[in-house]
């Protein structure tokens, strides 16, 4: 990389020589990807000289074989040397984007690369896995069907409950969605299992090293840099939580200091220690975390510490305005959010305008149904299901994977240049987080929200739904600091309005003491339905 050396007319800051030789690489990559959708548009099948190398590519559907052509720009044919020329062009505000090409690429252009994907991954699946053929089969599809994206709309959904009963079985334990030999498999990860039994989920090399590639992206994008030290508060176990995420901070070159036998006070003391400036949690735990500093330690993490960017998932407190802002408040750092999930993989995540959750639309297909009618939505305006494919995934194949994620359209692009679709206010729940209370559709989001504003009121809360003969309660349980006892009559009445203006709901409004409920490191489990199982779904979650 000589000719990339800094000078006064093309400076580079000196944290971006290494995000240089990684952006240069997806450049290879995604010009390969372009080359290869468009020929395959187009019908030309005519080989290019000027083929761009690729090293170290994650890409596990890449088929070096195929015919190549140019890629047609405005100004004429793009070449190597082309890509060369705007490589030496690039500023500090091109590094903003891990992969230059495809996260500023047209839609048109990013449809054509989804749909090819979908192809070969179907076509991967039908051959490879019994669960999928039968699957396929049984719904009257083979893989020469799927030419467009209203074919796609045919392919039979996936459930994560049609996971769990293919598992533990031949081969163990994995079952018949399982692609690849059993010694192909480098990785084993799980579900949490917040909503009944863990789902297995094995990746390959090549998944694993996709795995940290979607990571890059987002923590490239929400300003991480080579500079950062983070650190890691969680139990490096079988679920797959930071695990990912770990290595894509390494990938940017990052320093990265695992936090995983420690207990909070000792994490507290470490980040204290070495002066960490990057974080990535639970929204839960970065709350706890800042209440074990001040109440415990009498470390004031805004004052004290040296934490200024802070990456969530697990919840959707992130996107939560006053759960964002208590984090952003207890910490003096900016919080971004992060959504993916084992069996799909680091789908979305916030830029640094924050304007909403871009799709990684390079390396997943996302479509959102109506909740009552499945048909597609495809603008703002109404919140629908998300069901996602992971369009790179080898070993166990997400397809049509219905996520339960509800989500809505933003109205608009972001204003950093991206091309990746945005969803509004992030993931606003899921469909089995909903429940019927007097016949009204409840959200656990909507409390958190609700709570979370109340200055006076501790970090955790509990809600707990009920039945009393023939009618529904809803019991909401939160602490008070010490000191402000005398105050719980005004704080249960306004509580009561904000939350009846929010749910449409009326609640009991029971007081605890400060740090009286229990506190999660991975997600938290504030919502309890203890109903008989014919009235309500008997889920705690």
């Amino acid at each position: 990389m000589a000719s990339l050396a800094p000078s006064p007319k093309n400076y580079i800051p000196p944290d971006s020589h290494f995000l240089l030789d990684r952006i240069e690489e997806n450049i290879r990559k995604s010009f390969n990807e372009l080359i290869v959708s468009l020929d395959e548009t187009s019908g030309s099948h005519q080989h290019h000289p000027m083929k761009v190398g690729i090293r170290n590519s994650y890409h596990p559907l890449k088929n070096p074989e195929a015919g190549l052509s140019p890629l047609g720009t405005e100004t004429g044919v793009m070449n190597q040397e082309s890509v060369r020329g705007q490589m030496k062009n690039f500023s500090e505000e091109t590094t903003r984007y891990w992969n230059p090409i495809v996260e500023r690429l047209p839609q048109e252009q990013l449809r054509t690369l989804q749909l090819r994907k979908f192809k070969k991954i179907f076509e991967w699946a039908y051959e490879r896995s019994k669960f999928h053929r039968r699957l396929y089969q049984e719904a009257g599809l083979e893989p020469g069907d799927i030419k467009t994206f209203e074919d796609i709309r045919r392919v039979p959904k996936v459930e994560k409950s049609m996971m769990r009963s293919i598992q533990r079985k031949d081969p163990f334990p994995y079952g018949e969605a399982l692609c690849v030999p059993l010694e192909e498999v480098v990785e084993f990860r799980q579900t949490s299992g917040t909503t009944g039994q863990p789902v297995y989920q094995p990746d390959t090399w090549q998944d694993w090293e996709w795995w940290s590639e979607s990571w890059a992206y987002i923590l490239l994008a929400q300003g991480f840099r080579r500079t950062d030290r983070f650190f890691v508060p969680f139990g490096y176990n079988v679920f797959v939580a930071f695990w990912a995420a770990h290595y894509a901070a390494e990938k940017l070159g990052c320093e990265v200091v695992p936090g995983g036998v420690l207990d909070t006070a000792a994490r507290i003391l470490k980040i204290q220690e070495l002066q960490a400036t990057a974080l990535m949690a639970t929204p839960s735990y970065i709350l706890t975390m800042a209440d074990t500093a001040k109440n415990r330690l009498k470390i004031n993490p805004a004052r004290d510490l040296t934490v200024r960017r802070i990456v969530c998932a697990g919840e959707p407190g992130a996107s939560i305005p006053s759960t964002r802002k208590r984090m952003e408040e207890a910490w003096g750092a900016k919080v971004f959010d992060h959504v993916g999930a084992t069996e799909i993989g680091a789908w979305g995540y916030e830029c640094q305008e924050q304007s909403g959750i871009h799709i990684n639309e390079a390396l997943f297909l996302v479509e959102v149904e109506d909740l009552i009618t499945g048909e597609p939505i495809t603008g703002p305006g109404q919140k629908g299901k998300m069901v996602i494919t992971a369009l790179d995934r080898l070993a166990q194949p997400c397809i049509r994977f219905d996520s339960k994620d509800l989500v809505e359209w933003a109205d608009s692009p972001c204003s950093c240049g991206r091309t990746f679709r945005l969803f509004k206010g992030g993931v606003s729940g899921r469909t089995d987080d909903i429940t019927k209370v007097k016949g009204v559709l409840l959200s656990p989001t909507a409390i958190e929200e609700v709570v979370h504003s109340f200055k006076e009121l501790g970090d955790e809360y509990e809600v707990v739904v009920s039945k009393r003969g023939d009618t529904d309660e809803i019991a909401l349980v939160v602490e008070i600091p010490p000191g402000l006892e005398g105050k719980k009559q005004e704080l249960s009445a306004r509580l009561k309005d904000r939350l009846r203006l929010q749910t449409n709901l009326s609640y009991l409004i029971v007081f605890h003491p400060l740090h009286s409920l229990p506190r999660a490191e991975g997600k938290a489990r504030r919502f309890k339905d203890t109903r008989d199982s014919k009235e309500g779904n008997g889920r705690e979650g």
